[in-house]
């Protein structure tokens, strides 16, 4: 026993001595960690690195699922300031940090971590908004599980670091304190970009461009900036007043917005080539992928975005040419397992919805969305229907129900997916009033792109440099860049930032600035 002991105190020592090996480490029992730490942190001068032994993670409070399921605000507190410190000192401070690597934008996650611990919050925040354009966005909806703290060395047996958390109250609290990016050193360089899209990628961009100098106007159809942050994503998850803090910080810097405009309706693209240096697009995409499903068509069936757009217009108290679509007492169906399902899911219930029942073609382990979300939803009374594929929308003269076939998954494709198999004889039939189709997005070019040598591939996505080129994100028309969504294809927020963010590099690079 005691040799046992000594062998895994010794494996303990090792594994410290190199940080990231503790994931391989995590059955190594408490006591001997605890012995390895009172050794090895006698110098209390030194950091406590060891700070995840003592403390476990701790998320943020969030409000009961019986209050929140019937407002619109956001369901998590904010860390104080003692909490915070306290969750960013259980990082380890890896040499070579998973997080970071992990990291659509390559946040330098530890450095500002460490900043928490020792109080230093407007360092943190400056160091938090060089990597991110949008930390306290990120913070708020990014899928932290599957991706830093995913990756996170504390994460196989501890118990991430809550990364996620910690960047929310960094930029937060910086605000609050009236912090706000310096610009007061940059010198006008009498160049005049124009940006296409207030969204995620735009305001990016945006934010690159005027840190050097660069005169930026972006344009908007929306009457608010964010594009699917503000109008796409429910205020449970992201408030808008959020995103319009953004927007006087952007403002702030010098950059200009000009909302309710429509490039190529409002504004001939032409008047941009004549009147600006260079162009970013960074448009989104908005087409929803349809079932196909035979009924489709009838009277309550909707399509996930223009639901969510006429929930977001109701709830911000904005005229829209579109009638709201209210699902109070209404029995409501979704189908699709990732975040816009579940947003769904979560919205029709705030209006009042007599039910709600998710349905997706994999089981639980295998949706494209946030666990968090998912678990999120599940607290708030959502059933859901696992492995199960839609055959047929039923009614007459409007939706009755759907019928389903179970499946079964079978090997991985070419993206490591498993694929989903029907099982015959076991069709079921949903009762339904209202069912919303979350398919996922397909891009949404507009006509004139090829009229200007904006080139798209046969998906509809536009055709880019990559980010490796010398002028990252640029079209086959050198006067135009384009990044987010409409490049990528419909994707997380984090890489759309990080695309704008690469983009408006290029831009800075092909300008000579």
């Amino acid at each position: 026993m005691e040799l046992h002991r000594a062998g895994e105190k010794a494996a303990v020592t090792a594994t410290i001595s190199i940080g990231n090996c503790l994931k391989k480490s995590h059955k190594i029992t408490s006591t001997v960690l605890a012995q390895v730490l009172n050794e090895q942190n006698e110098d209390r001068a030194m950091p406590n690195v060891f700070k995840f032994i003592e403390l476990c993670r701790h998320d943020p409070d969030k409000l009961d699922a019986n209050v929140r399921r019937h407002r619109f605000v956001e369901i998590y507190d904010r860390y104080d300031s003692q909490t915070a410190s306290e969750q960013a000192g259980r990082c380890l401070q890896c040499g070579n940090p998973y997080c970071e690597w992990e990291c659509p934008v390559h946040n330098y996650i530890p450095d500002w971590l460490r900043l928490v611990t020792e109080g230093k919050l407007i360092e943190a925040a400056e160091l938090s908004n060089q990597t991110n354009s949008l930390p306290e966005i990120c913070g708020r909806i990014c899928p932290q599980d599957r991706l830093c703290e995913g990756a996170c060395t504390l994460n196989d047996g501890f118990g991430a670091v809550s990364i996620g958390a910690i960047e929310r109250y960094i930029t937060d609290s910086a605000f609050d304190l009236g912090w706000s990016p310096d610009a007061s050193h940059v010198a006008d360089t009498g160049r005049h970009v124009a940006i296409v899209g207030a969204g995620p990628a735009g305001m990016s961009c945006a934010d690159v461009l005027t840190r050097k100098g660069i005169n930026v106007t972006v344009f908007d159809r929306y009457p608010e900036i964010g594009g699917l942050l503000t109008f796409g994503i429910p205020e449970f998850k992201l408030e808008v007043s959020i995103v319009r803090k953004r927007r006087k910080i952007l403002e702030k810097m010098g950059v200009r917005f000009r909302l309710g405009v429509d490039i190529g309706r409002d504004v001939p693209f032409d008047a941009l080539l004549a009147d600006y240096d260079a162009i970013f697009l960074g448009m989104g995409t908005y087409n929803g992928i349809r079932s196909g499903l035979h009924g489709a068509d009838l009277p309550g069936v909707h399509m996930a975005m223009p639901y969510l757009v006429s929930s977001a217009y109701h709830q911000l108290g904005i005229n829209s040419d579109t009638d709201f679509i209210d699902m109070a007492d209404q029995r409501v169906v979704v189908l699709g397992g990732g975040d816009t399902a579940m947003d769904c899911n979560r919205t029709a219930l705030r209006q009042g919805a007599k039910s709600v029942t998710c349905a997706y073609r994999r089981d639980a382990e295998n949706i494209p969305g946030s666990f968090r979300e998912l678990a999120n939803s599940k607290e708030e009374g959502i059933t859901f229907l696992w492995n199960r594929q839609p055959v047929e929308i039923l009614g007459n003269d409007r939706v009755a129900g759907i019928r389903f076939v179970m499946t079964e998954l079978g090997d991985p494709d070419s993206r490591g997916r498993r694929q989903p198999r029907t099982i015959a004889g076991t069709e079921e039939t949903v009762a339904a009033d209202r069912i919303i189709v979350a398919f996922g997005f397909r891009p949404s070019p507009s006509d004139w792109f090829d009229s200007y040598s904006i080139s798209i591939n046969e998906a509809g996505l536009v055709l880019t440099t990559d980010s490796q080129s010398d002028f990252p994100f640029q079209t086959r028309n050198p006067k135009v860049f384009a990044g987010g969504d409409m490049v990528l294809g419909s994707s997380l927020v984090v890489h759309a930032v990080n695309q704008g963010r690469l983009a408006g590099a290029g831009i800075i690079r092909y300008l000579d600035v």
